[in-house]
């Protein structure tokens, strides 16, 4: 047996208090024909909305992981849409 002692840091992680103070935030995309989605923080990740769909996409982790979500589901042969966020 070996004896070792487990550490934890901190140093990485953040407030609850900071996760539930962004969330709720909304970033627009916005293409050539207008807008065609938006993106929403959540307490947890970003959920991605199409404007042609009623329902969300799963969530994730980053907002340039949930961009190019986004971008993806728009097809083959689309531009890249502006972001701006309210």
């Amino acid at each position: 047996m070996s004896d070792q002692t487990n550490t934890t840091s901190n140093a990485s992680t953040t407030s609850t208090n900071d996760a539930a103070d962004s969330a709720g935030q909304t970033w627009v995309a916005v293409g050539p024909a207008g807008t065609v989605g938006s993106i929403g923080r959540t307490g947890g990740g970003f959920v991605v909305r199409l404007a042609a769909r009623s329902e969300q996409s799963g969530e994730y982790p980053t907002l340039a992981v949930a961009k190019s979500a986004l971008f993806a589901a728009l097809g083959p042969g689309a531009d890249y849409p502006e972001f701006h966020e309210h």
